[in-house]
């Protein structure tokens, strides 16, 4: 279960919430069978609360939006992309941990 800090993006609004968003944007592309995705969860939770009003942090599950994983050629999951001024500012794959997701984050402030 996402925190009320989370943001769920889809396909349909991922231009609106995302790429035109005022402040940069954390999205983890993750699917419901995907260990690694559950095991991150809560670090992606607990960021959505710490970055609150700073930059927005938003889920994709690829299963039911395949069109914008494929646009940004994602092969793996989990990918955390950071979205600044509608451009990929940084990204990554796999389970990393809470300091180099907030990191990551940080930079694009």
């Amino acid at each position: 279960m996402a925190g009320n800090n989370v943001k769920h993006v889809g396909d349909a609004d991922f231009e609106a919430e995302v790429l035109k968003s005022g402040v940069p944007v954390l999205v983890d592309f993750w699917a419901p069978w995907c260990g690694p995705c559950k095991a991150i969860g809560p670090v992606i939770e607990e960021l959505a609360g710490e970055f609150a009003g700073k930059a927005v942090i938003a889920k994709m599950n690829v299963d039911d939006n395949p069109a914008t994983p494929g646009k940004y050629g994602i092969r793996a999951i989990p990918t955390l992309i950071v979205f600044k001024d509608g451009k990929v500012a940084d990204q990554v794959t796999g389970a990393v941990g809470k300091t180099q997701i907030a990191g990551m984050i940080n930079k694009a402030l």
